[in-house]
């Protein structure tokens, strides 16, 4: 027990590098503590700083190419690089160092300068101007142009105006066929417009003697229209060259064939009726054409004697047949 504890005590006296070993390693120990300790500090500053750096990533989703055109604008200025502002956009307000749109009398960031209803950029596809608004082509169609009276949408190119409407060419066609108007256009009915064709098939009276529809001249008689042409008596076919006609049930007819189906020409003569009359043997006489058929004297009384259809005076009678 005492040579092992004089050994201890003899190595810790005479052996300079026993005696210096357990101070380096107690702190190297501690130096590992220390960057251990110091990892994990850094392990939670990281993992905070990446949960900021999310948060403001979420943050800044909406901003635009400006941001980064003014930072690198600011960066290059620190090193001596000077960038020129070309002006300030007409929408963000921003100095412009890069690309730029006049437009408008005013100028804009390319990315900037959009449709106003879509949003769309402008800067390659031309634009529509309306109010001091810059619009798409289809936009501005869309909202602003006149609308055909047919198919509703807008007219972008050809217009044609008619009835108070507008209308695509290919779209102003007549109502009831669908045909396109030739030389002779058209005619309109309650607000729609029809060929010549339909119209008067459709719409225009119907001439009582052919039954075609008249158009232009056109007469008033006998309870509907004629052609001239077609009104004429209805059994002759001849005209009323004197202007003079008589109606039986809706039809026209001349003296001669009016009294013809009343019954009303003379038997004698063949005449239309017109004033007094004799009825005998089943037909009407003029009264001075009521006579004798052997002798020819009128038989003013009304007496006579019958014989074959035809009036005899009696003494004649009495002559021929007794």
């Amino acid at each position: 027990m005492l040579g092992l504890g004089q050994g201890i005590s003899t190595a810790s006296a005479s052996d300079p590098v026993s005696s210096t070993t357990p101070p380096p390693l107690t702190q190297k120990q501690s130096v590992k503590k220390k960057i251990e300790g110091g990892q994990q500090e850094n392990k939670e500053s990281s993992s905070r700083a990446g949960s900021d750096a999310d948060a403001s990533t979420t943050s800044k989703k909406t901003d635009t190419i400006d941001d980064l055109l003014g930072g690198l604008s600011s960066d290059l200025e620190k090193i001596g690089v000077c960038t020129t502002t070309k002006g300030h956009c007409a929408s963000c307000n921003k100095s412009i160092v890069g690309k730029m749109i006049t437009a408008l009398g005013q100028v804009w960031h390319p990315e900037h300068f959009v449709c106003v209803a879509c949003k769309t950029e402008l800067s390659t596809t031309g634009f529509f101007e309306r109010e001091g608004q810059p619009y798409c082509d289809k936009d501005y169609h869309q909202l602003f142009s006149p609308r055909c009276a047919y198919c509703k949408g807008p007219i972008v190119q050809n217009i044609l105006t008619a009835l108070d409407q507008t209308w695509h060419p290919d779209h102003f066609f007549c109502t009831h066929c669908g045909g396109l108007f030739g030389p002779d256009g058209f005619l309109e009915k309650d607000g729609k417009p029809y060929c010549s064709k339909d119209f008067y098939l459709l719409f225009a009276p119907k001439c009582s003697g052919c039954g075609e529809s008249v158009r232009e001249n056109y007469l008033t008689a006998a309870n509907g229209t004629w052609h001239p042409e077609c009104f004429v008596c209805a059994d002759c076919l001849k005209p009323f060259t004197d202007g003079c006609f008589m109606e039986l049930n809706g039809r026209p007819l001349c003296s001669h064939h009016f009294h013809s189906r009343q019954g009303t020409l003379c038997g004698g003569c063949g005449e239309p009726i017109t004033g007094r009359c004799i009825s005998a043997l089943d037909r009407k006489f003029h009264p001075e054409h009521f006579v004798c058929a052997f002798c020819l004297r009128q038989l003013s009384q009304g007496i006579f004697k019958e014989q074959k259809g035809k009036p005899y005076c009696s003494a004649c009678f009495n002559k021929l047949f007794v």
